[in-house]
C-alpha cells in the first residue's frame, strides 16, 4: 500500500483523494485551516462535495510538510493560477517527490500550460531525476464519488513513470489509462472549457443539436491545431484528453464552464455568473491566455477568438453566434 498526497480539497481534489482511498493512504491538504477543520469534523467535503464520507484512509492536513512526509507520489488538484505558487512551496520543503498534476487551463498573465510551469519551477526530468506529468479526461467529480464508471489519462515524458503513476491511481470505479504526450493531454485540458463556453451560449440560444455537434466537432479541430503547433501528436486530441473531455465538457450537466455559457446567452453579466457559480471555471480565465497565444503562433482558432470577444472585450453572445455562421464557406479543415 503506498501513500499519496492529494493536494487542493476542492470537488476533484476531494473526489479523488476518496477514490484513491480505497487502495492506499491518502493524506488531501487544503491550505485554508478553517476549511480543514470543518472536513475533520464532518469527516467529509460538505462545501465542495455534499455529504459523501471519507474512509479511514484519508487524513486531511493543512500542513504541507505534514501531507507530502512520507508519500510516494504528490497529486497537485490546485487551480492553475496557485499551481506555480505550490511547485515553489514543495520545492522549498527539499521535495523531490514525484508530481502529477490534475489542474487545467493556463496560468493567468503568462498564458503557460501546467508542463510550462512545472518545466520552469522543477527542471526537466531528464536532467533532475524528479518526474512529473498531466492528469485529464472526461471527469466529473460528482459521478466520480458516487462510484460510477470514469477512465482518464496520465501523461509524462517518461513512459516508465507514466506507467507507474497510472497503476497507483487506477483502481475502483477509476480506469486510467497512460501516455506520454504531456503537451497533448495538457491542451486537451484547457481548450476543451473555451469549447464548453461556445456550446452553452449555442445552447442558451435555443440553436439545438445540430449546433451543438458542429460547435463541438469545430472545436475538436482548433484544439487539435493549437496542440499540434506546440508539439503535442495529433493522435491525443482523439482519445480521452481531446474529444473524450470535449464532448462531456460541452454536454455534461456538471459543466461549469458549459453553465457559464448558457448565462452568458440570457444576458447576464460575467462578474454576476462568476459569483453565482460557487467553483471555478477555468475556461473564463483561459480563453485570453489561448488567444493571446495562438495569435502569436498564427493558428486559426474561429470559436475561441469569438468567446474571447463576448467575456473580454463586451461582445453579446447572440452576436458572435451570428458572426461565427456567417463566416465566408471553406474546406473543411483540422
Amino acid at each position: 500500500m503506498a501513500k499519496i498526497a492529494v493536494l487542493g480539497a476542492g470537488a476533484w481534489g476531494t473526489a479523488l483523494a476518496m477514490n484513491i482511498s480505497q487502495r492506499h493512504n491518502v493524506s488531501l491538504w487544503a491550505r485554508n485551516a478553517g476549511h480543514v477543520s470543518g472536513m475533520r469534523k464532518a469527516r467529509a467535503n460538505p462545501l465542495y462535495l455534499g455529504d459523501f464520507k471519507f474512509n479511514e484512509q484519508l487524513q486531511v492536513e493543512d500542513d504541507l510538510q505534514t501531507a507530502i512526509n512520507d508519500a510516494d507520489l504528490i497529486l497537485s488538484v490546485v487551480p492553475t493560477a496557485g499551481f506555480r505558487s505550490i511547485l515553489k512551496d514543495i520545492k522549498a520543503l527539499g521535495s523531490t517527490l514525484p508530481i502529477i498534476w490534475a489542474n487545467k487551463g493556463l496560468e493567468p498573465q503568462s498564458a503557460k500550460l501546467p508542463y510550462e510551469v512545472a518545466l520552469e519551477e522543477l527542471g526537466n526530468p531528464q536532467v533532475t531525476g524528479q518526474h512529473w506529468g498531466a492528469l485529464s479526461g472526461p471527469s466529473f467529480a460528482a459521478e466520480l464519488v458516487r462510484g460510477l464508471p470514469t477512465a482518464v489519462t496520465v501523461a509524462a515524458t517518461d513512459e516508465a513513470f507514466s506507467n507507474q503513476a497510472a497503476l497507483l491511481i487506477h483502481g475502483a470505479n477509476l480506469r486510467v489509462y497512460n501516455s506520454t504526450d504531456v503537451i497533448g493531454v495538457s491542451v486537451g485540458g484547457a481548450v476543451k472549457n473555451i469549447m464548453a463556453i461556445a456550446a452553452g451560449i449555442s445552447d442558451g440560444m435555443g440553436f439545438g443539436n445540430n449546433a451543438r455537434a458542429a460547435m463541438i466537432t469545430r472545436g475538436l479541430a482548433e484544439m487539435t491545431r493549437f496542440g499540434v503547433a506546440l508539439g503535442a501528436k495529433p493522435e491525443t486530441f482523439m482519445g480521452l484528453a481531446g474529444a473524450g473531455d470535449l464532448i462531456l465538457t460541452c454536454t455534461g450537466q456538471y459543466s461549469r464552464n458549459r453553465e457559464v455559457g448558457l448565462q452568458l446567452a440570457s444576458g447576464k453579466s460575467l462578474s454576476d455568473i462568476l459569483q453565482g457559480l460557487g467553483h471555478v471555471a477555468e475556461g473564463v480565465n483561459t480563453t485570453a491566455e489561448v488567444m493571446r497565444r495562438a495569435y502569436t503562433m498564427q493558428v486559426d482558432m474561429p470559436i475561441t477568438y469569438q468567446v474571447d470577444q463576448v467575456l473580454s472585450h463586451g461582445k453579446s453572445a447572440k452576436d458572435a453566434v451570428v458572426d461565427l455562421l456567417g463566416r465566408e464557406q471553406k474546406a473543411e479543415a483540422y
